[in-house]
């Protein structure tokens, strides 16, 4: 429990009592690797924390491919924020890419936790903010920057990742085919 109130503290600063109520209302749960952890169509009922491995958000399209929304490593959130907020069914798969132990807050808690500890209401609105920036930053990289510009770019954001990850999943994110991935890699200096 340790790193996710390492995480908390990042933002709000938190008296042992609301620590202690705060870790009441907080599962665990250990998941294997290409565990499904949600579906798309299934309601979103918790925020996620990443306390070891690795997650990743993805959608199907039409034809069956992937397309890779997002990662969730060790002191990252992760959520079909759509669906945990309206409460309406998502559009998100959410799967284990690693062995992973996770922390998981349902949607219910989260509404417990403002009322109770008003400061968390700051914490989870900069988690938001946070990520909002993420997507539109990703956003413009996708409509700005070559395939090789957006590989670098996850390389940064996601340095871990580069050698555990199927290089389709990475393929996926950056938005290319799997085939010019692999063409790519081996144009790219070592």
């Amino acid at each position: 429990m340790e790193s996710l109130l390492n995480n908390i503290a990042r933002y709000i600063q938190l008296e042992d009592d609301e620590k202690e109520y705060f870790l009441s209302l907080v599962g665990e749960k250990k998941v294997r690797r290409k565990q499904l952890l949600l579906q798309e169509g299934e309601v979103c009922h918790h925020s996620i924390f990443v306390k070891s491995g690795c997650l990743r958000g993805y959608t199907l399209d039409k034809n069956g491919d992937e397309h890779v929304i997002s990662f969730a490593t060790a002191g990252w959130w992760i959520a079909d924020m759509y669906s945990l907020i309206t409460r309406k069914p998502g559009q998100l798969f959410i799967e284990s890419s690693t062995e992973a132990h996770l922390q998981l807050l349902t949607r219910e808690h989260q509404e417990k936790l403002f009322e109770q500890i008003p400061k968390f209401e700051r914490f989870f609105r900069i988690l938001t903010e946070n990520s909002l920036v993420a997507t539109q930053q990703r956003i413009i990289d996708n409509l700005s920057l070559g395939a090789r510009e957006r590989y670098l770019e996850f390389i940064r954001k996601y340095p871990s990742l580069k050698d555990e990850l199927p290089q389709k999943h990475i393929a996926s994110y950056i938005g290319v085919t799997p085939e010019f991935f692999s063409k790519m890699m081996r144009s790219l200096p070592e």
